[in-house]
């Protein structure tokens, strides 16, 4: 993404752009058509909701100042799957109301030339088709679309300032009229204020909720924000109060000098899109008239130009995590945009403009998507603060939430269309998540709680790895190399101790004691120095590898790490293999010199064959040590040398998308085609500090050593990791990734005592 060029005047004049002007000039008539006068405090409502919502954007702006806005701040303190929703959800508002006001646009335009026409002498009835409107809604989204691949910003100030300049001489001009004319009678125009009663004024409130969208685009692209912890949250609340110092003034001058004897309900039902403009007609003559319409052309094109770059910005930070195809997260090289987000965005725009056709349908299901993604934004902020360390949420976002869901409520059963357009939009995202996306969201995600721990700490996790430990001597580098790779002040270690009821009888009662007190001396002297979170716990069974299979299931462990230095030794791989088949979590076996630190290998060999069994745990390893370095590795695959060409590329095209989707940081691959495939492993092995592999599957599922790892371990002396994903009721579990990796024990030694 491009650098933070944007400053407190743009930002404001960003969501400036995006409020004034289209909404109202589209929807006023709607809202007077509804409500009658009342339709005043239906904006004067929706005003509090806007600004209860920009306090929670604030909040979250502070926290995380980065683009995407509301998706960026779900993914942070929920789970990727929710995450996507929001976006989607997020994604598709701004396309809407982009749709909104390319429509809104054409109307006027066309609106002005009807009435042009005639004057002119030309015969354009014509113009007034909606396949022409249409057509001028589509070439609007083409021009910014077009403009917005070619400069990261810029377009809209010029339009912005325009339609603030004219609505300012419409308030004016209206002032004046009010004074000249008689006030009184003008007040009498008002009554009755609310002909619909509290219902009509609900039914206003969610057509027009849309009118003050805007603000929230400032906080999609707080990445792009100078000082976007104190900017962000002070161009909200700039933008969204200059939207209201300009409507509240400006409804109320249609409502009285601007309304006919017969009362503004009934002359919005006459012309509810032209509303507005025949009101300015009436205190300001033919002049008002076109200030009207160039104030809605204007304001139009600013709301488009506002909500194509925001939206880009939400698919552009989706397309980064996966949840949206890696192509539409690509940038332009020489202007440093995201291009294809742009372009993605346009092109949605585009199709739905040509589906829907007019700005009412248009307006009502952007205004419930609104309502439900702002909801979305206060549930974040009640999240976010409460995983935090306080105890409840603040009492606002509650409020908030309660009535951006209330009015949602009210708005799908009020206006059904709306509730329809809306189902459809998450069941058709339902289905492309669940078929093409899942699998690279879930890895991207996995890399990112492995790089950033507070991600998981924000969620509300807690991970616990178990650590078996024998050796005395090896407690201290199991936690230390535990706690190397676990989610730094979140994910928790219980180092395990099992003393032998029977089945030793060389080793003493008071042998197996002070091996306790030895363990736990060094787990507590190691938890002092590195101000480890780490647990110990002594127990005394009869079978030692059923007791480890007992504790971490009873404790609902997300990885059990076993070291094991001899690992072909008669006897431990079918030992190895009962235990794995009884737990609940993955696990993590690991062969290493005594002494070895994982934070020390740089050249990382990692053997893959083009399935994505083990992707989640691999890309957690992987992010996780990114977060101290940035080690070289190669993804090695190796396939028979009979291997046909068509073959070959399926399985290279799977093998390189499969590293890119893992990879934290320089990656390479490296693609083998022999009969023995444990000799490219030896061979490169040789020159890496560490080798990664997974485990085998048997038919049930369950994670087994496998005959090719252990040949692996018999023809290799390097440290070696085998990861095992546990798979649960015949699917991947979508928690747990490893959160620890390796172990030292002495030459010798196996994990029973």
């Amino acid at each position: 993404m491009s650098e933070r060029h944007m400053g407190l005047y743009g930002a404001t004049a960003l969501g400036v752009g995006a409020i004034v002007g289209g909404g109202i000039l589209a929807l006023a008539g709607v809202a007077f058509a509804t409500a009658g006068p009342a339709a005043i405090l239906a904006f004067a409502f929706n005003g509090g909701i806007a600004f209860l919502t920009a306090m929670s954007f604030a909040r979250l702006a502070r926290r995380f100042p980065e683009s995407g806005g509301i998706y960026t701040y779900a993914k942070k303190v929920l789970s990727i799957e929710v995450a996507f929703i929001v976006g989607w959800v997020v994604w598709f508002a701004s396309i809407v109301a982009g749709v909104l006001y390319a429509l809104g646009f054409a109307a006027f335009l066309v609106e002005g030339l009807v009435r042009l026409a005639p004057a002119l002498g030309f015969g354009w009835e014509w113009v007034g088709q909606g396949w022409v409107q249409v057509g001028i809604a589509i070439a609007a989204v083409g021009a910014y679309t077009l403009l917005l691949v070619q400069r990261t910003a810029g377009g809209g100030d010029t339009a912005t300032i325009g339609k603030v300049v004219v609505f300012v001489v419409l308030l004016v001009g209206g002032f004046i009229a009010w004074l000249a004319g008689s006030p009184g009678e003008a007040l009498q125009r008002l009554s009755p204020f609310a002909p619909e009663g509290s219902l009509g004024l609900l039914q206003a409130m969610g057509y027009t909720f849309i009118a003050l969208q805007g603000f929230d685009l400032i906080a999609a692209v707080g990445g792009e924000v100078r000082d976007s912890e104190r900017t962000v949250p002070r161009a909200m609340y700039l933008s969204l109060g200059i939207a209201l110092v300009i409507y509240i003034p400006l409804l109320i001058i249609v409502s009285t000098v601007g309304a006919p004897p017969e009362g503004i309900q009934a002359a919005a039902r006459a012309n509810t899109e032209g509303l507005v403009a025949e009101a300015a007609e009436r205190f300001m003559g033919p002049a008002g008239y076109w200030l009207v319409i160039g104030a809605g052309l204007l304001g139009m094109l600013s709301a488009l130009h506002a909500n194509v770059f925001g939206a880009s910005r939400v698919a552009f930070a989706m397309a980064r995590d996966r949840t949206l195809p890696h192509r539409v997260g690509e940038m332009r090289g020489r202007t440093g945009t995201p291009a294809m987000a742009v372009v993605a965005t346009g092109a949605m725009m585009t199709l739905i403009a040509a589906a829907v056709g007019n700005v009412a349908a248009a307006g009502a299901a952007a205004s419930l998507i609104f309502l439900i993604s702002f909801a979305m934004v206060h549930w974040a902020a009640m999240l976010a603060r409460m995983r935090s360390g306080h105890p409840r949420p603040a009492t606002l976002p509650v409020v908030g939430a309660a009535l951006c869901v209330g009015l949602a409520i009210f708005q799908a059963i009020a206006v059904p269309e709306a509730g329809r357009v809306v189902a459809v939009w998450l069941g058709l995202g339902a289905v492309l998540y669940l078929t093409l996306l899942a699998p690279g969201a879930r890895l991207a995600d996995a890399s990112a709680q492995a790089r950033d721990p507070d991600l998981a700490r924000l969620r509300g996790r807690s991970p616990l790895v178990v650590v078996p430990v024998a050796n005395p001597a090896s407690a201290a580098s199991l936690a230390d190399i535990a706690n190397t790779v676990r989610a730094p002040g979140v994910g928790r270690i219980l180092l395990l101790s099992v003393i032998p009821r029977e089945g030793r009888p060389a080793l003493s009662i008071d042998a197996a004691v002070q091996d306790a007190k030895d363990i736990l001396g060094e787990s507590v002297r190691h938890g002092i120095e590195d101000a480890a979170s780490q647990e110990t716990l002594f127990t005394i069974a009869s079978d030692v590898w059923s007791e480890i299979a007992r504790v971490a299931n009873s404790r609902t462990c997300e990885t059990l790490l076993m070291g094991l230095t001899r690992l072909t030794e008669p006897g431990v791989e079918s030992r190895l293999e009962g235990l794995i088949s009884r737990v609940d979590s993955d696990v993590v076996i690991v062969r290493a010199p005594p002494r070895w630190r994982i934070e020390k290998a740089t050249r990382i060999l990692v053997t893959v064959k083009g399935r994505r069994d083990h992707s989640e745990l691999r890309a957690r390893l992987l992010g996780s040590l990114s977060r101290s370095s940035e080690p070289a590795v190669t993804f090695l695959c190796a396939l028979p040398s009979d291997t046909s060409p068509d073959r070959r590329r399926r399985a290279e095209r799977s093998v390189r998308q499969l590293a890119r989707d893992e990879a934290a940081g320089p990656y390479g691959v490296e693609f083998e085609y022999t009969d023995d495939p444990v000799e490219p492993i030896v061979r490169m092995g040789e020159g890496s500090d560490l080798v990664v592999m997974g485990m085998e599957r048997r038919a049930r599922g369950e994670p087994a050593i496998g005959a090719f790892a252990l040949e692996v371990a018999r023809r290799t002396d390097m440290p070696l990791i085998l990861l095992g994903r546990r798979r649960h009721a015949g699917t991947l579990a979508a928690q747990g990734l490893a959160q620890a990796v390796s172990t030292i024990q002495r030459p010798g030694q196996r994990l029973e005592p």
